[in-house]
């Protein structure tokens, strides 16, 4: 998890085998790619417990080896641990948001906070869909809205 002096990221979605295992895979490749690993403690978690031990979705799989990213990735519920240890808590969505705010309130003097990851979305996209019930192509959207939120993160976070 996060180091001292590390800037640590958590991303968080319902079930944590499609947008935040994306999320996740995607962050962790970018900080990789820019030289700025060293930096930076990346995971992902749900806010449920169906998924606790699964693999992403194959499409989710699928999709981001065709972006020559791998991921051996577990699905895991968020922790009390989880709004202590990260710096940064961001989320699909309004749902997921209001689950982990109303979570927060059972954790004694958290100071936790969350947001959206489309919040750093150029485009304006606040909310990351779900793919889950769609096709391929809505795991492509969900890792190139990745991508664009990651480029403003940088700008605005890390560097």
């Amino acid at each position: 998890m996060a180091e001292h002096g590390s800037k640590s990221v958590l991303f968080v979605c319902l079930g944590n085998i499609c947008q935040s295992s994306i999320a996740e895979a995607v962050f962790r490749k970018s900080v990789t790619d820019g030289n700025i690993s060293d930096n930076s403690a990346i995971d992902s978690s749900a806010v449920s417990d169906w998924n606790v031990g699964r693999s992403p979705d194959p499409r989710a799989v699928s999709c981001l080896r065709n972006h020559g990213i791998s991921t051996a990735h577990k699905a895991r519920q968020i922790t009390k641990e989880d709004f202590a240890l990260f710096d940064y808590r961001l989320c699909m969505d309004e749902s997921n948001l209001r689950d982990l705010n109303r979570k927060s309130n059972q954790v004694k003097n958290c100071r936790a906070k969350f947001e959206l990851l489309g919040s750093y979305d150029p485009q304006k996209q606040l909310i990351t869909e779900d793919p889950c019930y769609g096709n391929d192509s809505d795991f492509e959207l969900v890792d190139q809205q990745c991508l664009w939120c990651f480029k403003s993160y940088y700008v605005n976070i890390l560097k």
